[in-house]
C-alpha cells in the first residue's frame, strides 16, 4: 500500500530521475516542496515552465540559453581564436566558474562510447570541424574527461582537425593544487609525471 497519494508519488518519482537524486532525497525534496508551496514549489514550478519553453541550445557552440546564440558565442569581448572542446554544458559552466578561460566553446554533446553505441554521428563533430574550417580559430583547447571514453574522444577529436593545421592541445592533468602525492591514484600520480615542466 502506497504511503502518499498517486500526485506525490508521480513528484517523487521524477524527482529521482534527477542525477544525484535516489529515492530517499526525491522524498525529502518533495515533503520540502510540499510544506513550503507558496514559498518553494510555486515558484520552482514557474521557474521550470519559463526554463521549458525558453531554453534551447546555441545555434553556434550547442551551449543553453535564451537565445538563438548564447551570452558567450554574442560577447565581443571573447577570444573567437580560441575554442574549448567540452562534453556537456556543465563542462563549460565549471570552466566560467574559473573565470579564466576567455576563449569560447563548442558543446559536443557527449563522448564516443563503443560500449554505449555513440559513435561520431551522434556528437556535435561535424559542426566543431566546420567552425574550424573557417579559418577564424588559431587553437582549440580539449577539455575532456580523463576516463577512456574522454581521452578515446579527444584523440579522435585531434585526428579529424589535424589536416586543418591548427593548434589543438588539452588540459594539464595531475596533482591538483594543494593536492597530497598519499592521497592521490595511482592514474594521477603516472599522469603528472608524464606532464612534468621545468621547475
Amino acid at each position: 500500500m502506497a504511503a502518499a497519494g498517486p500526485e506525490i508519488e508521480r513528484l517523487i518519482s521524477l524527482l529521482a530521475k534527477l542525477p544525484g537524486m535516489g529515492p530517499r532525497s526525491a522524498r525529502r525534496a518533495a515533503l520540502a516542496l510540499l510544506k513550503r508551496k507558496d514559498q518553494l514549489m510555486s515558484p520552482l514550478a514557474a521557474a521550470l515552465a519559463e526554463a521549458a519553453e525558453r531554453v534551447r541550445p546555441c545555434r553556434i557552440c550547442g551551449a543553453l540559453d535564451t537565445g538563438e546564440i548564447c551570452a558567450v558565442c554574442s560577447d565581443p569581448s571573447r577570444d573567437g581564436t580560441l575554442l574549448c572542446v567540452v562534453e556537456e554544458v556543465g563542462a563549460m559552466w565549471a570552466m566560467e566558474r574559473g573565470g579564466s578561460f576567455r576563449g569560447r566553446y563548442h558543446v559536443l554533446g557527449g563522448l564516443l562510447s563503443a560500449l554505449d553505441g555513440v559513435g561520431p554521428s551522434n556528437l556535435r563533430l561535424g559542426s566543431l570541424v566546420e567552425r574550424v574550417a573557417e579559418g577564424a580559430i588559431r587553437e582549440v583547447v580539449l577539455a575532456l574527461p580523463a576516463t577512456v571514453d574522454g581521452q578515446t574522444t579527444a584523440h579522435y577529436v585531434a585526428e579529424r582537425l589535424g589536416p586543418t593545421g591548427i593548434m589543438v592541445t588539452s588540459l594539464a592533468r595531475g596533482v591538483p593544487v594543494g593536492g597530497e602525492l598519499d592521497w592521490l591514484d595511482d592514474g594521477t600520480i603516472a599522469q603528472a609525471l608524464r606532464a612534468r615542466r621545468p621547475a
